[in-house]
Parts: C-alpha cells; structure tokens; sequence
C-alpha cells in the first residue's frame, strides 16, 4: 500500500519568525488520522528568520534528529553541547530522562530552513546524548547514504529506535531501487524537487507512506532531495 500525505494538506503556522508545516499532528494542529507513522512522530518543515529561533525549553523521552536544508542552525543545551549545524551535517539528540536546549539561527541576514524529525525511543528513561556528524551526500549524488541506524552501521549516527534513515540528493533523470524487507515500513519525505515514486508523482513537501510492498524505484523529475525512513 502505498498513501500520499500531500504537501498541502500539513498542518501550517506563521508566527513572523517562524514559518512552519507539520506532517503529523503538533502543537496547535490536531488530525487524529496523523498522528504519526510507526514510531515517526513529527515531520516539521521549518523556516526562521535571521536571528531569531527557539528559546531553551526541554524534551524527554524522545529521538530528536534535525536535517538542514539551507543556511545554518545554532544549538546549544544544558548537557554543554553547542553547535552550528549546515546542510550535509545530521544532528541527533535521544532526549531520554530529560534534556533542555535552544536553536537559532546563526545567521543575522539569511533564513535557516530545515526539517525537524521525532522518532518515539524503543527505551524511556535512558541518559541523554547528542550526536552531530557531516556526511558527503551532495559529493554522492544519485544514491541514498544511511545518515542514523539503530546499529550505528557505517558511519550513520545510532538512535534508540529500530530506523534506518537515509538521505538522499539526486539529479534530474537519476533513478534509484530501494527494497522493503516483508514486515518493514517505509516513509518517504520530499525536501525539495519532485520525483516519481513507482510512476507516482510525489512533490516537494509531500510525504509517502508505504506498506505491504517491497521494491520501490524513485526517479528524480527534477533535482530532488529526499529522506527515506526504513521503519518497524
């Protein structure tokens, strides 16, 4: 089965500074139909002014993994991590027993647009961690890099969920195969372009849902970037 959540269906919020989408149901926006997908929680789409962002406030008991789109993003928490994360760099955060932190924009004149991903931990009440690695995906265009896994493997940051998510930037005409294994899940994030999802037409900010179907062929109609989250 394979269910398209259009982009323009996400919940949406301008607060001035802030120009935000959600996938799944967060904050003001309720849908109980998206509540989330397998243990994904929260796909928001996030555009902030220079300078401004969100002050420090707390998390617990969740995997929270930020991917930058365009410009630079400033973290800092209470465990003394601080940060600027850009795009190629995948951050992670298992909030476990409880974590405060805050995200700005490190820029005093460009916007920071990026995607904040919560997936709900396989654990509560771990310790909390912060993991920030930079991976080539623009320099390895055309394929799909395992950027967090619950092994760790290859180089992907380790997350306390059983995820394998990959990030992937791909040129018009570039194809690739992905296989399901037969009790696994898949989603399906467009960041940007659009692409061909099984002759499916799947756009930017939409989002794919897919399962009961093993082998799946994405082609790029335009210069695209999408993430692919291989679920339980």
């Amino acid at each position: 089965m394979i269910s398209l959540r259009k982009a323009q269906a996400r919940g949406h919020a301008n607060y001035g500074w802030l120009n935000t989408y959600h996938t799944f149901s967060f904050a003001n926006y309720f849908d109980p139909q998206y509540m989330g997908f397998r243990s994904l929680r929260v796909i928001n789409e996030d555009t902030v002014s220079p300078g401004k962002g969100f002050g420090t406030h707390g998390h617990r008991d969740m995997e929270i993994i930020t991917y930058v789109l365009e410009g630079a993003l400033e973290h800092k928490d209470s465990f003394g991590n601080g940060a600027v994360l850009h795009p190629g760099e995948v951050q992670h955060m298992s909030a476990g027993t409880g974590i405060m932190h805050s995200e700005y924009n490190h820029s005093k004149s460009d916007p920071v647009h990026f995607l904040q991903i919560w997936l709900l931990p396989d654990t509560k009440g771990i310790k909390p961690t912060y993991d920030q690695e930079a991976f080539d995906i623009a320099k390895n265009s055309g394929q799909l890099k395992l950027v967090a896994a619950k092994d760790g493997r290859n180089g992907a940051i380790k997350v306390n969920q059983d995820v394998d998510l990959f990030a992937g930037i791909l040129k018009k005409g570039d194809s690739i195969s992905y296989s399901l294994a037969s009790n696994r899940h898949g989603w399906i994030q467009v960041a940007r372009g659009e692409i061909n999802l099984n002759e499916l037409s799947v756009e930017v900010g939409d989002g794919v849902a897919l399962s009961d179907i093993n082998e799946i062929t994405i082609e790029a109609r335009s210069d695209a970037e999408i993430l692919l989250f291989d679920l339980a």
